[in-house]
């Protein structure tokens, strides 16, 4: 009989500490859910004040701009002329980059290829291949190299003349850039005084620049291909210009006359992602416009470090 009771006062015992364990567990989930509740609602409203800060200098800007930023931790996105149509100037580039690798990835093209400087694709501005001897030989790879990295607008039109215009613009659409065109080379003042014009959106460079963040542009090495090369950027006088030094961007800027851009992902230390595109259009002084995208991006950044729970 005494061992019975024993056994009763031991499983009875046994139940309640594990019904007190049980109910302190579900106390702290609560708790827990409601701080985190509590975090979310606070993120939120400081979302909200940095889109009504940049609606602001959007709307202020002397000219036209476009500008959007996702936290590709959260997903959430602020997008404010998303689908104007700029001039796209040097972020073209960055399509001719993925439908260079595409093009390898489906058999097109080599990107061990030797392509031959000819005189008709030497042309002003970035880049040094423009000083180099008719007749020298770069590989396909070395060149998107350097279209990316030094924005060297020979070696984009070697690639343009190489993949042609008709596989750039098809690619375009077939991987989603609906607003994107290549109707003309690089620097080709000619015809762009006739009305021919290469243009985007800051959607469509979005969408590109998430794809290959997210390791989902054809696969995953050719998207960590891609986001090196952007990493290796050399031209950094706009998104990534007032930023701390141990922030990386993997960026690519944009310039011509009236047109200024730049766009890509920044990379904070606390282990912070978020997607900036910012393209802008109009008569400015292009050193105002360069402040004004770096202003913009360091803006963003301190006001992502300060958002609740980062």
């Amino acid at each position: 009989m005494l061992k019975k009771k024993l056994t009763f006062v031991l499983v009875l015992s046994i139940g309640l500490v594990l019904s007190a364990y049980f109910i302190y567990k579900a106390y702290s989930y609560l708790q827990d859910a409601k701080k985190k509740q509590i975090i979310l609602e606070k993120r939120k409203a400081a979302w909200l004040k940095i889109e009504k800060t940049l609606e602001s200098e959007v709307a202020n800007f002397k000219g036209e701009a476009a500008i959007i930023i996702e936290d590709l931790n959260t997903g959430w996105k602020i997008a404010l002329n998303k689908d104007r149509l700029f001039p796209s100037a040097s972020l073209v580039k960055i399509p001719i980059m993925a439908a260079c690798f595409y093009g390898s990835h489906e058999g097109k093209i080599s990107l061990e290829d030797n392509l031959i400087l000819k005189t008709s694709s030497k042309v002003p501005g970035s880049g040094f291949l423009k000083n180099m001897a008719v007749g020298s030989k770069f590989s396909v790879e070395r060149l998107i190299e350097l279209m990316i990295t030094e924005s060297d607008n020979t070696a984009t039109n070697m690639l343009i003349e190489f993949l042609t215009f008709d596989y750039l613009n098809s690619f375009f659409k077939k991987a989603g850039l609906t607003r994107t065109n290549l109707s003309r080379k690089m620097m080709d003042f000619k015809y762009r005084k006739k009305g021919v014009e290469n243009y985007t959106t800051a959607a469509d460079i979005a969408y590109i620049l998430e794809r290959i963040y997210r390791r989902r542009f054809v696969n995953k090495k050719i998207s960590e291909r891609c986001l090196a090369l952007l990493l290796r950027q050399k031209v950094n006088d706009r998104i990534p210009a007032k930023l701390p030094s141990d922030v990386m961007v993997a960026h690519k800027t944009g310039l011509e006359r009236n047109v200024c851009h730049d766009a890509g992902i920044v990379f904070t230390p606390e282990g912070g992602r978020f997607l900036l595109c910012i393209l802008t259009a109009g008569k400015s002084e292009t050193k105002k416009v360069k402040e004004f995208i770096s202003s913009v991006s360091l803006y963003i950044y301190k006001s992502y470090q300060q958002l609740p729970g980062f």
